[in-house]
């Protein structure tokens, strides 16, 4: 049997490569496992070659000791593999295929599922809604930052590539459905941008740059992204996009103005999440800023997609109220203006088939907008340091240097 390596969370600020278990189609005890998970079969995965694992401004969290997350956990929910190994009930997934994995993981078969809500799949994390791999609170899946993982309810989940030449040469593109595209995509559908849309991103970490450039495909006139490192900033423009640098201007709305002509957008996306700062130089950690910020700059009747992650538990968090995900949001100021709000993870699969079919017809290159960075599994410890410093690069981890 072939050997496994992954990467592991050791404790915070902590990742290391270490040897794991060879996946097999049975989800086995371990960090982060609900004692009622332990033991399920799986019949209906496959083992996956892990091809390409990206690291997730998600993982990042972790990382930095912000949630539950538990030592011992293998990271990684952004997955695209070869098939080696076909379970008993799978019937039309076969070895060699190559296929993108969804990161939410979902039966197919429950009420949510059916109605294209994978990402609260009520079948497979018996603590909440809704799973993924290598997460904490996400019914213990062993992630996928690895050289082989199990993928369970495989005929459901995996999108498997047409043709395996066109995807090995546009593999830093196709890379990206398993998340970061599905999930940028989801903040500009979820915040109603259309044709001629004028819209702010705050955020040009990986998801925000995915998040304005899915509101490009989309049709929006201007896209504006504000952030506070130059380097991320200057992404977002290599695309076309208009930028705020919020470590020199704490006024969003004069900036916006300065732009627009008025300091108002149409809509806004949040794909920072609760990590966020406040506005200017030496700014302290506020986790609402952002979405107070947008209920500001957006229109009355406008939407607000907010991709960006929030959690129940925050134990690293400035104050006691953000440590049980309690936020200072003004409501009010949403309730006033008619505002539409859309939270939670994204349903992947919703867009991850059309999103393929735009990569390879060459309508989008996605891995050039968020500035795709191809290293090896042992430089992953380095991508999360220098993912941690804000590097403008999104991290594709490649196991078996098969894209060298």
């Amino acid at each position: 049997m072939a050997g496994n390596r992954g990467i592991v969370y050791q404790g915070k600020g902590i990742v290391e490569v270490k040897d794991i278990d060879y996946p097999d189609l049975v989800l086995r005890e371990g960090p982060g496992v609900p004692k009622s998970n332990v033991g399920r079969k799986c019949e209906h995965g496959v083992v996956l070659k892990v091809i390409t694992t990206n690291i997730c401004g998600s993982d990042q969290h972790m990382v930095r000791g912000r949630t539950t997350a538990p030592e011992g956990l293998v990271l990684g929910h952004e997955i695209t593999g070869e098939v080696v190994e076909v379970g008993r009930d799978v019937e039309f997934v076969k070895k060699g295929d190559i296929a993108s994995v969804p990161f939410n993981i979902a039966c197919g078969r429950c009420v949510m599922c059916r109605e294209q809500k994978t990402h609260i799949c009520l079948n497979v994390n018996p603590e909440r809604p809704g799973g993924a791999y290598g997460y904490v609170d996400m019914g213990g899946w062993v992630g996928g930052q690895s050289e082989y993982v199990m993928v369970p309810y495989a005929d459901f989940q995996l999108l498997v590539f047409p043709d395996r030449d066109q995807a090995m040469e546009k593999i830093l593109d196709l890379t990206m459905l398993s998340d970061i595209f599905p999930t940028g995509y989801h903040g500009a559908v979820s915040a109603g941008v259309k044709t001629g849309s004028t819209v702010y991103v705050a955020g040009a970490g990986p998801v925000g740059l995915a998040a304005a450039h899915s509101a490009q495909l989309l049709g929006a006139s201007v896209v504006i992204v504000g952030d506070m490192q130059e380097e991320r900033l200057k992404q977002a423009e290599s695309f076309g996009c208009e930028t705020v640098n919020l470590a020199k201007h704490d006024n969003l709305g004069e900036q916006i103005e300065q732009i627009l002509g008025e300091p108002i957008v149409d809509c806004s996306i949040d794909a920072v999440g609760f990590e966020a700062s406040g506005h200017g130089e030496n700014a302290e950690e506020q986790p609402a800023v952002v979405l107070n910020t947008i209920m500001d700059v957006t229109k009355a009747g406008g939407s607000l997609g907010i991709p960006g992650l929030y959690v129940t538990e925050d134990p690293g968090a400035t104050d006691e109220d953000a440590k049980s995900g309690s936020l200072k949001v003004r409501f009010g100021q949403g309730w006033a203006k008619a505002h539409t709000f859309v939270t939670g993870q994204t349903p992947a699969m919703q867009y991850n088939r059309d999103l393929m079919k735009a990569i390879l017809s060459g309508r989008t290159n996605i891995a050039k907008a968020v500035n795709a960075t191809v290293i090896g599994l042992d430089d992953a410890p380095k991508g999360y340091s220098d993912f941690d410093k804000g590097v403008s690069k999104k991290f594709v981890i490649d196991p078996h240097g098969s894209l060298k």
